[in-house]
Parts: structure tokens; C-alpha cells; sequence
């Protein structure tokens, strides 16, 4: 009679068993899959995408990676606004641009200062021998952009005003143009194209940015998808600062792995890298508040049509 009753009870757990587990197979089948669509401009997360490190870190998550170029930091983040992608890397001016305009931004990582990666370039044989030179000169760089916070706080750092900065607003392309045809008398420009007129085009450095501000690079996602997906995003930035501690020890081989990413002569990159500084870590309320004087400068200069509070932007509570 015991054993009779083990069995049907049995049979009844079985049977229930039986019942659940379709039911199981349905919700899971419903639950989507999770992906991290990647906007990249060629760099170092070109080199991520080319190593294929991040796939392998996110697989056992059950992420797929998505990837996507583009020519330009503002057009990831318009990509990031329409809800194209979900990470991407940038300078220090277009994300202002972006949270001003109200887009949904959150800034996940940072690399460490680097302000050697962009300078003033007069040509070889200009007369500009000083940062006070420059009044009145025509000066040529791309608008709201990194290097238009640097010149802003260059003049006002040797007690010149801005209304005495001629600025004539192109983007790195047609600025190089005008800068080997000599119809602008200065360039404000950023590496690799800062590193690629000094090989090219015997452009000397008037002064870089060291002591005036800290261009810093960002790593940036949407607070929706840095709520939901804290662990894909620490992954990546991960993977990230393991490519820049390499990079740091293996000078060499990472301008050449770069230099097929950018379609550059190897010199070019290896000027780049050598004045480059490594380390990409988290978002710190330090590190914002440095956005924050960039965001009140170009409110300043009407650059951006109202004040932003940068903190606003933060992935996470900060400390």
C-alpha cells in the first residue's frame, strides 16, 4: 500500500513536472536576449573590435555585440539619441552638445588626462614665436569642439581676451587645407591629425594643452541602458583599460596594430601614441564636474542654448 501511494505521488509530481515545463520553455523563449550595439570611430575601439576580447567576455552573459562606424563623436551620439546604439566613445565637447540638445546621455568612463594630444600648429617658418602672437591671426578649428574649450582657456590663460581670438570655423579636413595653403595663420587640432602635420607638413607646435586643460576622452551610453545593464558596461570598460595598460607597455606594437586601424603611416601613429597617457576608468563626480566648466564656457559663448547641470548625466549615484 506505502509503495502504491509513493508512486502515484510520484506520477502526480511527474505529471505537474510535465505541465511546468512548457510553460518554463515559453517564458524563457520570451525573455530577449541582451545586446550592446557598439558606435565606434576608428580607435581604440576599433583595436577592441578587431581582437574580439568583449565578445568572448560577454558571451557567458548571453550578450551579443553589435558594431557600427562612424566618422565623428557628435553623429554617435545623435545615433545614441535615436536610440541606435548603446555605447560608444567620444571627446569632451560633444556630449555637452548632446545633454544640451536633451539627449538621454550618461557618461560610463574616462581615460585619464591627455592633454599632449592636442596643440596649437603654426606652420615651420611662421613668425608666431608666442600664444600672444596669435591676436588678430586667423586661427582655424573645428567649432564646439575639444580644441575651442583649449583656445578659449589658452587666451585666458596669458591674459588675452576672446574677442581678440579670429577664429575660422572647419572641420580637420578642410582645416588642413587651409592650413597648407597657408590661408589660415594657426591650427587647433587634435592627434592623429595633430600628429600627421608635423610629419607632413613641417607644422611646429606653438603650445599643447598641458597646464591649461585636461582632455580627457569619454566612454558614454544612455541612462536607460546604464541602468539596466551595469554589468555589460563595466565588461567593456574593462576590456577597454586592458587594451591601454598593453598599449602602455607595448608602445611599439600597439602603433603598428593601430596604425592598419587608422590607414596611417607607422611614424604618424607612433608620434600619437608615444604623448598619449594610458588608463580608462570609471566616472568619478570630480571628473563631471570638469564637464560642467567646459558646459558653463560654451553657455558663456552662446555656444550651447542653455545651462546643463552635467551631474544630471552620471550612469550611476557618485560619491
Amino acid at each position: 500500500m506505502k509503495h502504491s501511494l509513493i508512486s502515484r505521488r510520484r506520477l502526480v509530481q511527474g505529471a505537474a513536472a510535465a505541465i511546468a515545463l512548457p510553460t518554463a520553455f515559453a517564458a524563457l523563449a520570451q525573455t530577449p536576449p541582451r545586446t550592446l550595439r557598439i558606435g565606434h570611430q576608428k580607435g581604440s575601439l576599433s583595436v577592441l573590435k578587431g581582437r574580439g576580447t568583449l565578445e568572448k567576455r560577454l558571451a557567458p552573459l548571453g550578450v551579443a555585440v553589435k558594431w557600427t562606424e562612424f566618422n565623428a563623436g557628435p553623429v554617435q551620439l545623435e545615433a545614441l539619441n535615436v536610440g541606435s546604439i548603446d555605447f560608444g566613445d567620444v571627446g569632451e565637447a560633444p556630449p555637452i552638445f548632446a545633454q544640451a540638445a536633451g539627449a538621454p546621455l550618461a557618461y560610463v568612463a574616462a581615460t585619464v588626462p591627455r592633454p599632449r594630444t592636442e596643440a596649437v600648429l603654426v606652420p615651420g617658418g611662421s613668425a608666431i614665436q608666442g600664444v600672444a602672437d596669435l591676436r588678430g591671426k586667423k586661427i582655424a578649428l573645428n567649432k564646439g569642439s575639444n580644441v575651442h574649450y583649449f583656445i578659449v582657456k589658452l587666451f585666458e590663460k596669458h591674459g588675452l581676451p576672446y574677442s581678440e581670438l579670429k577664429l575660422v570655423y572647419l572641420p580637420p579636413a578642410d582645416a588642413r587645407a587651409a592650413f597648407e595653403k597657408g590661408a589660415v595663420d594657426a591650427w587647433v587640432i587634435w592627434d592623429p591629425f595633430l600628429a600627421a602635420a608635423q610629419k607632413s607638413l613641417d607644422a611646429r607646435v606653438l603650445a599643447d594643452a598641458t597646464g591649461v586643460v585636461d582632455n580627457r576622452g569619454y566612454y558614454f551610453s544612455s541612462l536607460d541602458y546604464a541602468t539596466k545593464n551595469p554589468d555589460v558596461l563595466a565588461a567593456a570598460t574593462e576590456e577597454l583599460d586592458r587594451i591601454d595598460q598593453w598599449a602602455a607597455a607595448n608602445q611599439g606594437a600597439y602603433a603598428a596594430e593601430l596604425a592598419t586601424v587608422l590607414g596611417l603611416p607607422r611614424a604618424v601613429v607612433e608620434l600619437s601614441v608615444g604623448r598619449n597617457a594610458w588608463g580608462i576608468g570609471p566616472i568619478s563626480k570630480a571628473i563631471l564636474l570638469e564637464q560642467q566648466k567646459i558646459a558653463d564656457t560654451f553657455f558663456e559663448l552662446k555656444l550651447i542654448p542653455r545651462k546643463i547641470n552635467v551631474l544630471d548625466a552620471a550612469a550611476a549615484r557618485l560619491a
